[in-house]
Order: C-alpha cells, then structure tokens, then sequence
C-alpha cells in the first residue's frame, strides 16, 4: 500500500523569498493576498502574472495602492532585497540569480508564457533552495506545476491554492497532480498566514 509523502514542518521564520505565480483569475486571488502582507515582513515576494506582452502593466499601481510594502517592476540586476514585491515587466521572463539578484529575459516563451512561472520557480528553487516557498494560485494552464514540484525537490515549500476556489482550476491542478504540493489551501488560510509574517525572527535577528 502507497502511503502520502510526508509533509515536513513548515518553518515561517526561516523564510527568505516566497514566488508567486497566477494567471487566469489570479489578480483577484494576489488582490486578497498581497494586502495582508505586514509591513515588517521578512522575506522577499517575487510574482509572475500571465500579461500581454505588448500592454504595460498597471499591476504596480494597482498593488501598490493597496500594500503596506514596496510594489516595484524591476530592472535587469537589480538586488532582491527582503520586504519588497516584485512583479515581472510584461514581455520578460523574471529569473533569480544565484547571487539573488534579478534577471530579465526575452527568451523564447515556455508553457506559451513569458514571463512563466516555471522559469521564475526553478532559478529560486537554486537560489533559496530550503529558504524558499513557492505559491500557485489560478491560472488556465500548468504553468508553474515543474517549477513548484524543483521547490519542493530543492527543499523548500509549496502551497498551492485549492482549485475549488481558483477563478481557473488548471493552475493549481497541475502542480496537485505532479505532487508539487506541500498544503492546498483556501486563499483565507494563505492571506492568515502572510499576515502572521514570514522570516521576521531571522530578520528580526540580524537587526
């Protein structure tokens, strides 16, 4: 008989970086989550949306009106640094360098995305390894789903939002179906989560 992998228990604190990724019906998903983000959270938040490549975003705005934290598309390089939210430039992959600076790409799509989650997902994975938690939210295709299941793989955790309550259920079932999935939670649980803070003892310790 098969038994359920064992899910390891999930140190808050010792996050550094979690990644985001929606598509489909998930800007009402990050409007429910990102406002809940305390203004002494301590990790980073890197966010990749599924945008026309060709419309510039107002994410920025839009998120940054209702954030206690910095909402910023970044440039090519620049230092991720913790207590900040980034959000992919439509039109370019966002990628984590392994000196946790950011990349910006216009490489050929992947999953017919770019930016893609996957490709976000898989180069923190290397970067954050067990210090990571990965996030799929909505979202018409399985973007994400391989780049959750290398966090997973690399030793961090993943949450996955439960499809029963995703505007777009292909998302969140792909990276459930690959075994990606440390929890499936409801966007109540994860926005209750956010607010009780991420890596604020680490950050908190080196004050």
């Amino acid at each position: 008989m098969s038994t359920a992998p064992e899910i390891p228990d999930f140190d808050a604190a010792s996050i550094e970086a979690v990644v985001i990724g929606a598509s489909a019906g998930g800007i009402e998903a990050l409007n429910r989550l990102l406002p809940e983000l305390p203004d002494d959270f301590g990790a980073a938040v890197l966010i990749v949306v599924h945008m026309r490549p060709d419309v510039p975003s107002l994410l920025p705005e839009l998120f940054g009106a209702r954030c206690r934290l910095p909402v910023v598309e970044p440039n090519d390089k620049d230092e991720i640094t913790h207590g900040t939210i980034y959000l992919a430039p439509p039109g370019y992959h966002m990628l984590v360098e392994p000196d946790r600076s950011i990349a910006l790409s216009i490489d050929p799509p992947v999953r017919f995305s770019r930016p893609s989650v996957d490709v976000l997902f898989e180069s923190a994975a290397l970067a954050y390894r067990k210090t990571l938690l990965g996030v799929v939210l909505s979202g018409a295709n399985d973007d994400g789903a391989r780049g959750a299941l290398a966090i997973r793989e690399a030793g961090g955790h993943c949450w996955v939002q439960d499809p029963a309550t995703a505007g777009a259920t292909a998302m969140p079932r792909g990276a459930i179906a690959n075994g990606a999935a440390h929890e499936i939670l409801t966007l109540d649980d994860m926005a209750a989560r956010f607010a009780a803070g991420i890596g604020r003892k680490r950050i908190g310790a080196n004050r």
